[in-house]
């Protein structure tokens, strides 16, 4: 009766040693205690009408992100890009290979609160010393022997230690969702901002190849000048050397191109050698008018890269409570039933049986300071991993004001080029009607298409900017990857 007292007491006293675990119960960091994003509040963007790209902006609170927040640049090739890219790129495949690992690693964990059971059978032939007295009962000196065998183990977490192991697992299978939601936002950005650069890389072709007609059609007519003496030779080379300027500015954005198309290749899981279905012009995007304005506190839980540090910092708590278990006493439970048999046919006969039940205390003593400085290790590597999230939320805020700035300034960029394109313009026509008829020296004709070229050539740029910003604020916002199907939640 004593004896079933003490067991229960026993075992009472385990169970209530099992309801914790040691180590620090992990607490998500709060939410930074800030209202907006820049010193001045967000306004609308500046608008330049009958310009592509031009449209006026406002942001608005609250405002969700889709997924596939590039559809509202309204344009098919990009939506086809984009899409393809998710199915096919190598990076995006590799992450998602990787929560796989990270998700049967935390199930494969959770074993770890189960009994093991493993089943055996043995077959030997033996003999035994004659000057010894025979082993089997029967009194044989040879003998085979038939061994079924079942063994159970079983360690309680007294202190935790699988728990804690388990929550390891359990951060770590974040990190890896996150690092994949991470991996989507860039990949889509990448392409949306390696197409709008591509369509401005065309338009800034195309103008080039325009200012390259006007000046080879002006050579041609200083030529003619020339040659009925109206004309220097001072004022022929001079156009020949303006054609020739505008004429080397043309290779480079060619090359320029070509690595869009080798890079939009790669990002799509392509080889450059084939030609992309899609070609992209600035003409066919719609620039969105509407722009998500985050709350500071929803940033935080938007934001893969700051999920990711989270979840890292979680792991790094884990560690702690895993180090301080391992410092603490190991109970382990065992149970073996079988049956042993001098023939196969008698291995369950009565008598063949046998069991032994075992508990056993592991408790460390010296280590040479190893487990204590694991220990000490553990908790300065949380250290660690808090400064990184602090680092990383303080980048996510820079990330979004930055592209806030932007967009506003980009703005109103555009909207100075645009008048400065319209400015050359009507300058260019003005002095070349001056030019045919004697009323302007060549000089001001000069001066009039370099103002040109360069005006039209930052205006593209302006415009490209534009939707580069744009692409890149829904990137900085989070990118919707919690709209995704498969975000990798269970």
């Amino acid at each position: 009766m004593k004896t079933a007292n003490f067991l229960f007491v026993a075992a009472s006293a385990l169970l209530l040693i099992a309801g914790c675990a040691v180590g620090p119960n992990f607490k998500k960091p709060a939410a930074p205690t800030v209202s907006g994003y820049t010193t001045t509040p967000l306004r609308s963007t500046a608008g330049v009408k009958s310009v592509p790209g031009g449209e006026a902006q406002r942001f608005v609170q609250g405002l969700d992100i889709p997924g596939d927040w590039w559809k509202l640049f309204h344009s098919q090739p990009l939506n086809d890009l984009i899409e393809r890219s998710l199915t096919k790129n190598p990076d995006l495949k590799a992450a998602q290979a990787a929560l796989v690992v990270a998700r049967e690693n935390l199930l494969a964990q959770k074993g770890s609160f189960w009994p093991g059971a493993d089943a055996s059978f043995s077959v030997s032939r033996n003999k035994t010393s004659e000057p010894l007295a025979p082993i089997p009962n029967a009194n044989q000196f040879y003998f085979s022997l038939y061994t079924p065998q079942v063994s159970v183990s079983y360690v309680p977490d007294v202190f935790g230690l699988n728990r804690r192991t388990l929550e390891l697992f359990q951060a770590q299978r974040e990190q890896a969702r996150f690092a994949w939601a991470a991996t989507y936002i860039t990949l889509s950005a990448n392409v949306a901002a390696a197409a709008i650069q591509e369509a401005s890389l065309r338009a800034q072709i195309d103008a080039t190849r325009r200012l390259i007609a006007i000046n080879s059609s002006m050579v041609q007519i200083l030529r003619d000048q020339f040659a009925h003496g109206y004309a220097s030779r001072l004022a022929l080379a001079a156009q020949e050397s303006q054609l020739a300027q505008v004429k080397a500015t043309l290779p480079p954005l060619l090359k320029q191109l070509a690595q869009q198309h080798d890079l939009l290749a790669a990002l799509t899981g392509g080889f450059p050698d084939g030609n992309l279905p899609e070609k992209f012009g600035l003409s066919s995007l719609r620039l969105p008018r509407e722009l998500p304005a985050s709350l500071p506190s929803q940033l935080i839980e938007q934001r893969p890269d700051v999920r990711q540090a989270e979840a890292n910092l979680h792991a790094a708590s884990a560690q702690i409570g895993i180090a301080i278990a391992n410092r603490l006493p190991n109970l382990t439970l065992t149970a073996n039933a079988g049956s042993a048999a001098l023939e196969a046919g008698q291995m369950f006969a009565d008598g063949t049986g046998f069991w032994a039940l075992a508990g056993s205390v592991t408790t460390p003593i010296f280590h040479g300071g190893a487990l204590l400085h694991q220990e000490r290790a553990a908790k300065a590597a949380y250290v660690q991993a808090a400064e990184q999230y602090r680092s990383t939320v303080l980048n996510a805020f820079q990330n979004v004001a930055d592209t806030v700035n932007a967009l506003e300034q980009d703005a109103a960029a555009l909207k100075a080029a645009a008048d400065a394109a319209n400015a050359a313009k009507v300058t260019l026509d003005l002095t070349r009607r001056q030019m045919q008829t004697g009323y302007t020296n060549y000089l001001a004709l000069l001066n009039a298409e370099q103002a040109y070229q360069q005006a039209v050539i930052a205006l593209v740029q302006a415009q490209a900017n534009r939707y580069a910003d744009t692409a890149v604020l829904f990137q900085a916002l989070g990118g919707g990857w919690w709209h995704r199907t498969d975000s990798g939640r269970d």
